[in-house]
This record gives structure tokens, C-alpha cells and sequence, in this order.
């Protein structure tokens, strides 16, 4: 409500000096708890960002590599330009691509296996690259996940950074809702590698106890960013902003008048404190655990892929028990969705990953309890 009512026009530092300087330092703050290096903070060489959704932060991004690229090879060039994802990456992603100019025969979607699971190969992505070049492409933006929508797949980021770095590729990190979770030390191995990437988004009002809309984008390099995005008419030029001594949050998003958001993330972190916070991650891990054993225990179920964080995939087994006949797999998993949300006591979701149908249990409500998990299975 507060970050509602103040009615901010942040678009830039003389616009709200209060909502530009408190963004300014709960980015850093957040950045600490996650352990970044300095390159990402305020406090060293880059910087952060509150965006609305982890869309804008990948649109952004990709216009200031778009644009980073444009400028060595050319704006008649554009054609030329190459991205990559998986088959895992948000589907946001290709929406993104599509705004920024990339052709959608130059979205290069790579599959992934559940050898794998599901997470990008660098062979993969290697020789995708290799090939584009050799046919006079240019590599401009590959975008990894910590935790994909489907499954929570990870992305190696270190293996993966080797690759870009040969052919000087931007990589961003969406790390959107697992991200959170590398608060604490057991999960910060997920974000290994992060140093060597250009950037990295994860959405605090997924797992974070935030309020939507509230993604924080850090930037390794963020004149990149403002020399992609900045606007500068008349109407809104001051010497604050003329003395480059201050940060005007318009050049570092696709809008210009932008919300209170930071207020929302400084109540979270100031009233939770990291313990708790790191509490909350740890609770919900462990009923997600819960569950787990639940359907590893009854043998007509089974685990698809394995369980990362707080989410569990899996889908009634049909080698355990008979399919009646007129019926097959998908179909009775697709009934059994039905009737779990159909009871109003617990709400799953479903994906298909690797052509497999399965149901997806995660935690992640702010008043679930064990009790709630044992009910519910």
C-alpha cells in the first residue's frame, strides 16, 4: 500500500531522491546476501535495478547486447544476429527476442535431455555456436536458467561462460524464482560461475515474500545498459542528472516513470531480517522433502526428474499398477489434476518435460505448514 500511495514518479534521481538512493541500496544489500562480487554492485564497478517481471529484465539485456553487437558490425546487420536458450528457457524469452529485432528463424532453442535433466548441454551449445558462425552469423545473448519454470533444471553457468567468452556473447542468469533460495550457503553453488556473466535476474516476489511486481536486475557492466535505454529531452534535463554524479532509473528500463518498488524489498529485508529469510527458504525446502518421500513411498507413483528447492515433479506410475483399458498414461494423470484441485484443499499445476505429462507440487505460500503437506498427500 505504501509503495501505492506515495505515488513516486522515480523516472529520475530528482524526480524521487529517496526511491533512486533506497533502490540503489537494497540492490546492494541483496546482492550481499547472495554473495555477489563487487562487478554487480553499486558499491563496486556495475549496479542494480528493480524491473516490473524477469520479461523486461531479459528485454533489456538483450537490447543493450543488440546494441553492443549493432555497433561493431553495423545496424544493416541485424539480420545476422544469434540468440540462444533451451528448450527449457522461459517462454518469455523468445517474446523478448522478438521485441528487440531478433528474426525468429535466429532464436536458436536447444534441446536439452533428461540425461541431463534438462539442463543445457555446453557441447550443445558449443556447436550451435560453431555452426552459426561458420555460416556468417553473429552470437550476440545467451540466456541460462537457475531453475526453469518446468522443472527447476540449472544451467551450468561456469561451463556454459567458457563458450560464451570464446565469441564475446552476453550471458544473463534468470534465476527467477530458484535465485532466492542462494541466500542460503547450502544453495549458493547454484550461482557458481556468476562472476563471468553480464547479468543476472531473479523476481523476489516469487519465493522472496515480496509483492509483485518486483524483479531486481544487476548489471555487470551498466553503460551498456543506459547507452541502449537512455532518453534525454528537454523537458527532463537538470544538473544532477547533466553531472553523471547521479542514477536516473528511466535509462536502465523499457518505460520512464517507474513505481516505490524498492520500498517493498527494504520492508521484506528490514522487517525479516536474513535469518528469517533464509528460515523461510529452509522451511519450504524441507516440506517439499516431505512430499518427496511421500510419493517415492507409494509405489504407484514415481519422481520424474529430480527435486531441486521446493518443487516436486511426478505423475502416477503406469508400471506399477494396471491402466484401465481406454485409457493411457497422460490421460489418467490429466484426471488425477482434475480431481486434486478439484477438492479446493490443495492446488498443483502440470508441465510436459521431455514429452513426459507430470504434476507439479510446489511450496512456496507464506502460511503452508507441514500439516498443510500431510493433508494434502
Amino acid at each position: 500500500m505504501l509503495s501505492t500511495c506515495f505515488n513516486s514518479v522515480g523516472f529520475n534521481c530528482l524526480a524521487s531522491p529517496a526511491a533512486t538512493e533506497l533502490e540503489m541500496v537494497v540492490m546492494d544489500w541483496f546482492a550481499d546476501m547472495l554473495k555477489l562480487p563487487s562487478v554487480f554492485k553499486f558499491s563496486g564497478s556495475g549496479g542494480g535495478v528493480i524491473q516490473r517481471t524477469t520479461s523486461e529484465a531479459i528485454l533489456c539485456t538483450l537490447v543493450a547486447a543488440r546494441d553492443r553487437a549493432l555497433d561493431r558490425i553495423g545496424g544493416d546487420n541485424i539480420g545476422k544476429l544469434i540468440v540462444y536458450g533451451s528448450d527449457q528457457t522461459h517462454s518469455t524469452f523468445v517474446k523478448a527476442c522478438k521485441i528487440a529485432g531478433v528474426l525468429p528463424c535466429n532464436i536458436r532453442s536447444l534441446p536439452t535431455t533428461i540425461d541431463m535433466d534438462f539442463s543445457l548441454s555446453p557441447a550443445i551449445v558449443s556447436a550451435a555456436v560453431e555452426a552459426d558462425v561458420a555460416n556468417g552469423f553473429v552470437p550476440i545473448y545467451l540466456c541460462l536458467t537457475v531453475g526453469t519454470t518446468s522443472s527447476n533444471a540449472v544451467d551450468p553457468i561456469d561451463q556454459l561462460s567458457d563458450v560464451a567468452s570464446d565469441y564475446g556473447i552476453w550471458v544473463h542468469v534468470d534465476a527467477a524464482y530458484a535465485g532466492s533460495a542462494c541466500i542460503c550457503p547450502e544453495f549458493r553453488h547454484y550461482l557458481n560461475g556468476i562472476e563471468r556473466v553480464d547479468s543476472l535476474s531473479l523476481s523476489p516476489h516469487k519465493w522472496f515474500l515480496t509483492y509483485l511486481d518486483c524483479c531486481c536486475l544487476w548489471v555487470k557492466n551498466p553503460s551498456l545498459l543506459i547507452r541502449a535505454l537512455s532518453t534525454n529531452p528537454e523537458y527532463l534535463k537538470n544538473k544532477p542528472s547533466e553531472s553523471n554524479l547521479v542514477v536516473d532509473y528511466k535509462d536502465w528500463q523499457v518505460g520512464t516513470g517507474r513505481k516505490f518498488r524498492s520500498l517493498k524489498l527494504w520492508l521484506v529485508l528490514r522487517s525479516y531480517g536474513v535469518e528469517n529469510l533464509q528460515s523461510h527458504i529452509r522451511s519450504d525446502v524441507r516440506m517439499a522433502e516431505m512430499f518427496e518421500r511421500f510419493v517415492r513411498n507409494d509405489s504407484q507413483f514415481e519422481i520424474v526428474v529430480p527435486r531441486r528447492f521446493a518443487l516436486v515433479c511426478f505423475r502416477w506410475n503406469p508400471d506399477s499398477c494396471m491402466v484401465p483399458a481406454g485409457h493411457n498414461v497422460e490421460l489418467m494423470n490429466r484426471k488425477l489434476l482434475d480431481w486434486i484441485n478439484s477438492t479446493g484443499q490443495v492446488y498443483m499445476t502440470h508441465t510436459i518435460v521431455g514429452g513426459v505429462y507430470m504434476l507439479r507440487f510446489a511450496v512456496g505460500a507464506t502460511l503452508t505448514e507441514e500439516p498443510h503437506v500431510i493433508a494434502g498427500s
